[in-house]
């Protein structure tokens, strides 16, 4: 019976011990998985700020509602009142390449998030089935238009650029040139935020004469229709040698001329001579440029592009910058990897992106 007894005791104070431990690991194991489930409910709720913040944009009062028709007197360009206006903003990439960044939603997003007031539609004439070169006509000018009219409903002036670069000569196409300018011109006739561009970089033997007796034979067929628009005229070299035109400048109204540069390559040399030309009262237009080297692709200059961004601002110059595209190349504002055609973060954007948005913010 003692035996028993104390038998008893055993199993009681054996039990009694197996039921501590149990309880103790039942209680550090919901302690673990409450820390657990804790930690999954923070790190499904704080994300970064860059993720989950959507950038709050507000509406720009549209730019032509501002300024109005535009005109050119001396080196300046005036608005509707006579006041000097910068034109500044973005040129798309070739439109037939990059067709998707042609749309008002794209737009709109550079009007209100980075402040510009301007675009720049590139159709290449020749390269990769051009304009000229077996390209679809109809399509390609319905993608001028389509951009044109989202500017237009912006308020925002656009340029159609007539993109002359590997054909050299801007005669070699003059004939399609003044059937391509005669219906875009008479199609917006009334639309006083539209700027022709009638040849974008002459290059190779296309010297200042060649391009003088194009230029005579595509404005007056702009003039026809629209008689007051603003016309831009490319100068040799890829528009670098704009100092020819101060001896011999064409004999129209409202007409400006194109000086382009890209900051690695282009340097002191190039701004001493758009300056000397703006003191010689000739109107220059910035309508392409970029921060890296001429071929649109290799290492940034952030030195050379503060001398030219002081350089255009000390002067009031009109800048458009290349270009408005995801190509895997260091002149593309948004990165190869972003498929975004709006609210690009600064993450999603190139060094050439993020530098210009700041630019184009930074105006009044």
């Amino acid at each position: 019976m003692k035996k028993f007894f104390n038998l008893s005791k055993v199993l009681c104070v054996v039990f009694l011990v197996f039921f501590v431990i149990s309880c103790a690991e039942k209680k550090n194991t919901d302690v673990n998985e409450e820390k657990t489930s804790n930690s999954v409910l923070v790190e499904e709720f704080v994300q970064p700020v860059e993720e989950i913040a959507e950038e709050v944009i507000e509406e720009r009062v549209p730019p032509f509602e501002i300024h109005g028709a535009l005109s050119v007197k001396g080196s300046d360009l005036l608005d509707a009142d006579g006041d000097p206006v910068q034109l500044r903003g973005m040129s798309t990439h070739g439109i037939a390449w990059f067709p998707q960044f042609v749309n008002k939603e794209t737009f709109k997003y550079l009007r209100d998030g980075w402040n510009v007031n301007c675009i720049r539609l590139a159709m290449y004439t020749a390269e990769n089935n051009g304009y000229c070169t077996g390209g679809d006509k109809e399509y390609l000018k319905n993608l001028v238009k389509k951009g044109v009219d989202a500017a237009t409903d912006l308020g925002l002036y656009v340029i159609i650029d007539w993109h002359v670069l590997n054909d050299r000569n801007p005669l070699t196409y003059s004939d399609e040139a003044v059937d391509f300018f005669s219906e875009m011109s008479a199609a917006y006739k009334d639309n006083h935020n539209v700027l022709y561009e009638i040849c974008n970089e002459p290059n190779g033997s296309a010297t200042w004469p060649i391009i003088c007796e194009y230029a005579n034979k595509v404005i007056p067929v702009i003039r026809k229709n629209s008689p007051d628009s603003i016309v831009i005229v490319g100068t040799p070299t890829w528009s670098q040698d704009v100092h020819f035109v101060l001896d011999a400048p064409l004999n129209y109204k409202n007409v400006m001329y194109s000086l382009h540069f890209y900051a690695a390559t282009h340097g002191s040399w190039l701004r001493d001579r758009m300056e000397d030309c703006i003191l010689g009262g000739l109107p220059v237009f910035v309508t392409e440029f970029g921060i890296c080297d001429a071929s649109g692709n290799g290492a940034v200059n952030l030195n050379e592009a503060n001398e030219w961004k002081d350089l255009i601002e000390k002067y009031n110059v009109s800048y458009m910058c290349w270009n408005l595209a995801n190509k895997n190349e260091a002149s593309s504002v948004i990165k190869s990897s972003c498929k975004k055609i709006s609210g690009w973060k600064s993450s999603e954007l190139s060094k050439q992106g993020q530098w210009i948005s700041e630019w184009f913010k930074s105006e009044q």
